[in-house]
């Protein structure tokens, strides 16, 4: 039984899904290369669908590209672009990055851009039950009507009135009811992408998109819903929010959430501009490196950047190569070391320091390793490979 940390619940719980096992993860606004912080996000649920895998379960993970938003809108107008052709650029940049790590391909990669219908259908859903209200030629969630909110982050009031400011909430909009209330669909300025809708012309906020992507591709409910900790609130708490008050039923079994990746003291984002860029490591190291440093890391647990991770990283990558040489794969004791490690609420550096063991004392790796999607078998990579290329299953 695999046991994850649930962040609603706030305690590690057991994870206990069916044969089909249904995961949505928040996916990127592509608007510029991936970082190392975008790498990590999507790593620990990598794993988790390994695991599953080896224990017989199908994984059908969902993770979507938000195409259309504030910030790809704004970086188009500083490129002179336009802003689908900066995220199909981006889109296409992220995925070969994804594919160097050695990601297991998401079952469904939809783009927000492509839910327009859903999304207007879902808000109608909203708006018919009394979870909505148009003001100012926008619709507006009306957190009022839903006494949950604010349950899965645990935040009080004043925390998530600050984290909406600083994450694009708009808590001073005068045409909201209550400074939380969050936008559903609003007009679009000039210049902008525009749709029709039954509240006059416009586009999406950015909550909505994830609720009707998942209602979408996997259902009403699903097992398990993850992406960094910076978006449990307000994005996952809305979302939460306006899904159940569109169907009357959780959008979300299990929430995972992945922990920061820090450098210069703040958080790896865009905004700040500290940086570490997947292509630029790819330049110098083998991409089996780079998973390895970021798996020698839990998830829950935020971690520095430093010059010196690569490093080790590769000194590691390496010693479990000069272990597997010449050895033909089966169940070893490592194996079910990781395993056990794995099923503890991913304890991925548990499992790492198991193979590094097993290397030191000479005995088998390739299938522990594979545990971590670290492929030793694989021979040589090449560094900075070329766009393309068929993904691992």
């Amino acid at each position: 039984m695999i046991k994850l940390f649930d962040t609603a619940r706030r305690t590690v719980v057991p994870f206990e899904p069916g044969p089909i096992v249904t995961m949505y993860t928040c996916g990127i606004t592509p608007y510029d290369a991936t970082h190392l912080g975008h790498a990590a996000a999507y790593m620990g649920y990598d794993v988790l669908q390994r695991r599953l895998r080896d224990l017989g379960h199908q994984t059908r993970c969902v993770r979507n590209v938000t195409d259309v938003d504030d910030d790809i809108l704004r970086k188009a107008r500083e490129l002179d672009v336009h802003y689908l052709d900066l995220a199909a650029a981006e889109t296409a940049r992220f995925d070969d990055d994804m594919l160097a790590l050695g990601m297991i391909p998401s079952w469904s990669e939809p783009r927000a851009t492509s839910a327009i219908p859903d999304i207007r259908g879902l808000i109608e859903m909203v708006l018919d039950n009394g979870c909505a209200y148009r003001s100012g030629g926008a619709v507006y969630f009306d957190v009022a009507t839903w006494p949950a909110f604010g349950q899965l982050s645990g935040y009080d009031h004043d925390t998530m009135l600050a984290l909406a400011a600083e994450r694009g909430g708009n808590p001073e909009d005068p045409n909201k009811r209550n400074p939380l209330d969050f936008v559903l669909w609003q007009p679009s300025a000039d210049g902008e992408p525009s749709w029709e809708s039954k509240w006059g012309p416009g586009r999406p906020g950015w909550h909505i998109e994830c609720s009707a992507l998942v209602l979408r591709e996997l259902g009403t409910t699903i097992d398990l819903h993850g992406g960094g900790a910076d978006l449990i609130f307000p994005h996952h708490e809305c979302e939460a929010a306006q899904s159940y008050a569109a169907t009357e039923e959780p959008l979300v079994r299990h929430w995972m959430h992945q922990a920061m990746v820090r450098m210069d003291g703040e958080k790896m984002s865009k905004s700040l501009g500290n940086l570490v860029f997947v292509s630029d490591l790819r330049k110098e190291y083998d991409p089996r490196a780079i998973r390895l440093a970021i798996v020698a890391n839990h998830y829950r647990i935020e971690w520095e950047w430093d010059e010196h991770i690569m490093i080790r990283a590769a000194d590691r990558l390496e010693r479990w190569i000069a272990a597997a040489m010449g050895e033909s794969s089966g169940e070893t004791v490592a194996v079910d070391e990781v395993r056990t490690a794995l099923d503890d609420d991913l304890d991925t550096p548990t499992a790492v320091a198991a193979i590094d063991a097993a290397a030191e004392r000479g005995e088998a790796v390739i299938d522990a390793a594979m545990l971590l999607g670290v492929d030793l078998a694989a021979g040589g990579v090449d560094l900075d490979p070329p766009t393309g290329g068929t993904l691992p299953t």
